[in-house]
């Protein structure tokens, strides 16, 4: 059997959190999803493995620590400065795309309040080849369109 491939995944709405799980089990695959309830979490985890993460899912609006300070934080790592980190949130002003990308995320998803679109729009993150994708101000951002 083949090792899983954990998600991190932090957000400090209780909701969106178990969304995120019920959409990952329904996209199926070999993933596991490790939630935390704020970045300092998040931080706390992934610098004290197992587990190591495959991939992180970062909300922008959190307390103690917000997703773009995260962000900075993980870049400024050796360890995980290649650690592909998808911003996900309900925020969608430009100056936090902008930011988020000036910042080093690897994409940028605006969560839909309709669950199709938004498990629609983490299978695409789920999908894409990290090891070869470039994001830039034109492929940077999902859009169902």
């Amino acid at each position: 059997m083949n090792e899983k491939l954990t998600i991190f995944y932090a957000d400090d709405d209780l909701d969106d959190l178990e969304f995120f799980k019920l959409i990952i089990k329904q996209i199926g695959g070999n993933y596991e999803v490790v939630t935390h309830a704020d970045g300092l979490e998040l931080l706390e985890a992934i610098n004290n493995p197992p587990p190591t993460p495959y991939l992180v899912f970062l909300d922008i609006n959190m307390p103690k620590m917000n997703g773009l300070e995260v962000l900075k934080k993980l870049r400024e790592s050796d360890k995980f400065k290649n650690l592909p980190v998808i911003m996900l949130s309900t925020t969608k002003d430009g100056p936090f795309v902008k930011q988020s990308l000036a910042l080093g995320a690897n994409y940028y998803v605006p969560k839909s309040s309709r669950f199709d679109e938004l498990k629609q729009s983490i299978q695409h993150s789920l999908q894409m080849n990290w090891e070869t994708f470039i994001p830039d101000h034109s492929n940077f951002t999902y859009s169902s369109n």
